[in-house]
C-alpha cells in the first residue's frame, strides 16, 4: 500500500476542493511533493499540516498573498502580522456595517439620505393634508440642501417645523399650491408674495434666512438649484418666488441672486 495521500484525498480531510490545493502550490504556500513510483503525488503530515494552516488563514480573513509570509514567519513576526489583520477585518466590517445600514435606510426611503428629523417634517407634510406631489417636492429640496447648501439645512428645518405648527403659515403654503393654476399676472400673486414674506420675517428668533456665505457666484448657483427646484414647471410659481425674494431683500435679508 502506497504510503501518504492523494491530492482528492488530503483536499478531503482538509476540508477543501483539489483546485483549492493546486491554487495553493501554484502560489507556494505548500510545496508540492514528490510522485510516487505509480506517478501519484502522495501527501504526507507535513504537507497536510501546511495545507491545514493555510486554510485557517485564509478563513480567517487573511488575504492570500499574505499567507506564505504568515507561515514562514516567526512567533515574534506571526503575531504582530496576525495584529494588522485583524485591524484590517475590524475596519472591513465596519465598513460592511456601515453599508448594511444604508441599504436598511435604503429599504425605508427617504431615511437613506435625510436625517430622522427631516423625514418627520415631511410625514407631518402628509399629515397636514398635503399631497404626494409636493411632499417629494420638498423631500427633493431637502436632499439638494443638505446636499449643495448644508451650512443652511438645520435652520430650513428649524423653519419648516415652526411653519408646520402655524395655521396660518400652513394655510398660505397650501395657497402657494393653488397658484400654481393662476396666470403669472394674477394679482393675487402679489398679494400672496407679500404674506409670505411678512410670514418669513415674523419671527426673528428662528434662525436667520438663506445669506450669500459663499462667494457671490456659487451661493446664488447653489442656492438658485434647491429654492427655484422644479418652479421652471410652474410660470405662476416662477413669479410667486421673485417676489417673495424681492421683498425679503427689501427687508434687508441677503438672499442670493441669480
Amino acid at each position: 500500500m502506497a504510503a501518504g495521500l492523494t491530492i482528492g484525498q488530503a483536499a478531503a480531510y482538509v476540508g477543501v476542493t483539489i483546485k483549492t490545493v493546486r491554487h495553493y502550490h501554484r502560489l507556494g504556500l505548500v510545496a508540492e511533493p514528490e510522485r510516487d513510483g505509480s506517478g501519484y503525488r502522495r501527501y504526507g503530515s507535513a504537507e497536510l499540516l501546511r495545507l491545514v494552516q493555510a486554510r485557517m488563514l485564509a478563513g480567517a480573513g487573511v488575504p492570500l498573498a499574505e499567507v506564505g509570509g504568515l507561515l514562514d514567519a516567526g512567533p515574534e513576526q506571526f503575531a504582530a502580522a496576525l495584529d494588522d489583520v485583524h485591524r484590517r477585518l475590524t475596519e472591513q466590517i465596519e465598513d460592511l456595517t456601515a453599508r448594511r445600514d444604508t441599504l436598511h435606510r435604503l429599504a425605508h426611503g427617504d431615511r437613506a439620505l435625510l436625517p430622522d428629523r427631516a423625514c418627520a417634517v415631511l410625514d407631518r407634510l402628509a399629515g397636514l393634508g398635503f399631497g404626494p406631489e409636493y411632499v417629494a417636492t420638498q423631500r427633493e429640496a431637502l436632499v439638494l440642501t443638505r446636499a449643495l447648501v448644508p451650512e443652511i439645512f438645520d435652520g430650513f428645518l428649524a423653519r419648516l417645523e415652526h411653519g408646520l405648527g402655524d395655521p396660518e403659515f400652513v394655510e398660505l403654503t397650501k395657497r402657494g399650491l393653488d397658484a400654481m393654476a393662476w396666470d403669472p399676472e394674477d394679482p393675487r400673486i402679489d398679494e400672496l408674495a407679500s404674506a409670505l414674506a411678512a410670514k418669513l420675517l415674523a419671527d426673528r428668533a428662528l434662525p436667520p434666512l438663506p445669506a450669500a456665505s459663499r462667494k457671490p457666484s456659487d451661493a446664488a448657483a447653489r442656492y438658485g438649484l434647491v429654492n427655484h427646484h422644479r418652479e421652471d414647471q410652474e410660470p405662476s410659481i416662477v413669479r410667486l418666488n421673485a417676489l417673495v425674494e424681492a421683498h425679503l431683500r427689501a427687508a434687508g435679508i441677503d438672499i442670493p441672486r441669480q
